[in-house]
């Protein structure tokens, strides 16, 4: 445990868990989806679902995907904001099953059409799990560069990534592998120590059999 979870992180809002999360929460789907976000389909769950008005989650999520930090002015006017970006953006009540009481499910649209979906839970003091991408159920907390690798699930994958991270000194500090049947689409999650250089991101992507490489700055 380090001060930030103690203290929370220095921010705008009544409340680390409805405010800051979020915004983090809305960041980190925007650093998915990479291209700006054209179309914003929100959905809050649990506690998220019934004070997100009450508490600014709501203007949290949207200054998140609009690239504002927990501290920016500008959270206040991001509904206003993302109308003068041409931000289309729904908000929606619903029930995730299971989910932690702080869970918002966002759907992203950039306008060459291309989607990202995100769930994310707020945990309180500003942390937060991302508890899906798409399909796949992960646990990232944000706190650390991590390289997300959709790839075919054949022999040989896990060394070929990580031995170019070796070759580059790029420490792992967390590996873990995903998929959802044998010899179909498999996803790497590594979390790793310090910063990457985007040239690394680019020899893991030219291996013929790896679908896509994401690199997510910590936030």
């Amino acid at each position: 445990m380090d001060v930030f979870d103690i203290l929370g992180p220095v921010m705008l809002g009544p409340s680390s868990s409805h405010t800051a999360g979020a915004v983090r929460i809305g960041k980190y789907a925007a650093m998915l989806l990479k291209n700006p976000a054209v179309k914003a389909d929100i959905y809050f769950s649990g506690s998220f679902a019934k004070t997100y008005k009450r508490h600014g989650t709501d203007k949290a999520i949207i200054g998140g995907i609009l690239n504002m930090d927990t501290d920016d002015i500008r959270i206040r006017e991001s509904l206003d904001i993302a109308v003068s970006k041409a931000l289309d953006f729904n908000f929606y009540k619903t029930d995730i099953d299971g989910a932690h009481p702080n869970t918002v499910l966002i759907e992203l649209t950039d306008k060459y059409e291309n989607k990202i979906s995100v769930q994310g839970a707020s945990v309180g003091g500003g942390n937060i799990i991302i508890t899906k991408i798409g399909d796949t159920e992960i646990g990232i907390d944000g706190k650390s560069t991590t390289i997300i690798v959709h790839h075919m699930d054949i022999p040989g994958m896990i060394s070929d990534v990580t031995n170019i991270l070796a070759r580059r000194g790029v420490n792992i500090g967390k590996f873990e592998l995903k998929r959802n049947n044998k010899g179909g689409i498999a996803v790497m999650i590594i979390e790793i120590d310090g910063e990457i250089s985007e040239s690394v991101n680019d020899e893991i992507t030219k291996f013929p059999n790896v679908i896509s490489s994401t690199v997510l700055n910590a936030i």
